[in-house]
């Protein structure tokens, strides 16, 4: 398992920051999205299915971020881009298995597109209830409870 600190830390904040979503809601939102998809453990869906990087995104959601969205905000587009090692085309999107801000920076794209603001960052059980209803979807086998409780704890180092 990747330390949540520093996932946190180098991954999430750095990417939130560099397309410009920054907030601590969103912060605290990508971590907990992390760690109930994937135990930021799984690059892959475990043991099968379509899911990619410790987001868990599906190709087929991704592909609908990109069209639909990032192809028609060019001044949004460009700062995603820089996340990408193409750079001047969006990759395929198995670079989110090994590029983890740039599939942070299409997690938190996902949210973006969400009309309902998010919740306080400190309520997690809120942000649970967010990413149940935004990103796992009613069918999904996720519940809030699972999201809190995958949630990374605070621990003294």
């Amino acid at each position: 398992m990747i330390n949540h600190y520093q996932f946190r830390n180098d991954v999430v904040k750095p990417a939130l920051k560099a397309v410009g979503m920054y907030s601590f809601a969103a912060e605290q939102l990508m971590v907990g999205t992390a760690a109930v998809e994937s135990n930021l453990h799984f690059l892959r869906q475990w043991p099968s299915g379509p899911a990619l990087g410790l987001f868990q995104m599906e190709s087929a959601t991704y592909q609908w971020l990109v069209g639909e969205y990032l192809d028609r905000k060019p001044e949004i587009r460009a700062k995603f881009l820089r996340l990408t090692t193409t750079g001047d085309r969006f990759p395929d999107p198995e670079e989110m298995i090994w590029n983890m801000r740039f599939a942070a920076a299409m997690c938190r794209l996902r949210y973006w597109v969400v009309p309902e603001a998010l919740p306080d960052g400190d309520d997690v059980m809120a942000l649970g209830e967010y990413w149940k209803t935004h990103y796992n979807t009613i069918s999904g086998a996720g519940t809030a409870a699972k999201f809190f409780n995958a949630f990374p704890k605070v621990e003294a180092y």
